[in-house]
């Protein structure tokens, strides 16, 4: 559900692996599918195509005695659309029908559960990135897993997402896995807002900092709500400010996984601002200062870079690295 870059990616992967999928999404997306196909590639090489005839391509939810409900339902619509999506689901799926948000900020499983109150909804994480590059056409540019909520259900399909080189990590506290990711995914608007590739942008350290000191304040804040971030990266997440504010010849050295990026990747949010769609900024960097309010504290950076990309269509220029600095108050 949210056949965009990421579902496509997962659902097309599962079903390579022998996972009967069906794809539900916008116009511009499956008229690009229906002409083309789904490609799918990675930065290791690897490359799957499913030709036009063999994708089950769907512009909403539905049921009928030709389609049964479906065993899992991944939900990987933006953020904004949580709550509309998964109450159209609830009136057409069966009850109890198990549905796995894979999506950014720490919150739409349990929107998600409050819109679709007949389902199970899960939590979950993508850790790696994926960008289109053509019609048809979605890449994975960076490394990472998935993970969800440790449920019974998800037990037999573990295999599943493994056969689709997807493994799928179950967790019993996601609460700390969810905001370790949001904590990465803090670079989504500094992305959007540099106008670089992810790459260039993290290579340059002006960047970096600006990052760190979105983090930092985040930390602070996490650490006022007693809320422990998992370990998603080779250092502890209150290192990594300290990592990012290196020298980019010593980051280079130390953050070597880090920028095993592809050349060409970049945020969600950046292809977002350059199709003028909304962002998903209020749950990245809004969700730090929601946090911040409910524990008598302030995230003013946060605050401002998330102002800093709403504002974006009255500015569409990219932001130099000092610009961003100073803008942000760090």
């Amino acid at each position: 559900m949210g056949a965009g870059s990421l579902g496509c990616f997962i659902g097309g992967s599962l079903q390579a692996a022998g996972v009967p999928v069906h794809f539900i999404g916008r116009p511009r997306v499956l008229s690009a599918l229906r002409a083309t196909g789904l490609t799918l590639t990675d930065l290791d090489g690897r490359r799957v195509h499913l030709a036009p005839q063999q994708l089950s391509l769907a512009d909403a939810p539905s049921r009928s005695d030709a389609r049964p409900s479906p065993a899992l339902v991944l939900l990987c619509v933006k953020s904004g659309s949580t709550r509309e999506v998964a109450a159209s689901l609830d009136a057409v799926l069966e009850p109890r029908t198990l549905l796995l948000s894979l999506q950014n900020g720490v919150s739409n499983a349990s929107v998600a559960q409050q819109a679709a109150p007949s389902m199970r909804a899960l939590a979950g994480v993508v850790s790696f990135n994926v960008a289109e590059q053509g019609p048809g056409h979605f890449h994975r540019g960076t490394s990472g897993q998935l993970a969800a909520a440790r449920h019974g259900a998800l037990e037999a399909w573990l295999p599943w997402f493994e056969r689709a080189h997807l493994p799928l990590a179950l967790h019993t506290d996601m609460q700390s896995v969810q905001w370790a990711k949001l904590l990465l995914n803090l670079n989504n608007a500094v992305n959007a807002l540099s106008g670089l590739p992810l790459r260039e942008q993290l290579l340059e350290r002006g960047y970096r900092r600006v990052l760190a000191g979105l983090q930092a304040e985040a930390l602070a804040v996490l650490d006022a709500a007693d809320i422990v971030p998992a370990k998603l990266t080779p250092v502890p997440a209150h290192w990594l400010p300290t990592v990012l504010r290196l020298p980019t010849p010593l980051f280079k050295r130390v953050a070597a996984r880090m920028l095993r990026v592809d050349a060409s990747a970049r945020s969600s949010m950046a292809d977002d601002l350059r199709r003028d769609r909304p962002t998903e900024i209020d749950a990245l960097c809004g969700e730090v200062v929601r946090l911040a309010t409910r524990v008598g504290s302030e995230a003013p950076a946060n605050a401002r870079i998330a102002a800093l990309v709403r504002t974006w269509p009255q500015r569409r220029q990219p932001y130099g690295p000092l610009e961003l600095l100073r803008a942000l108050g760090l």
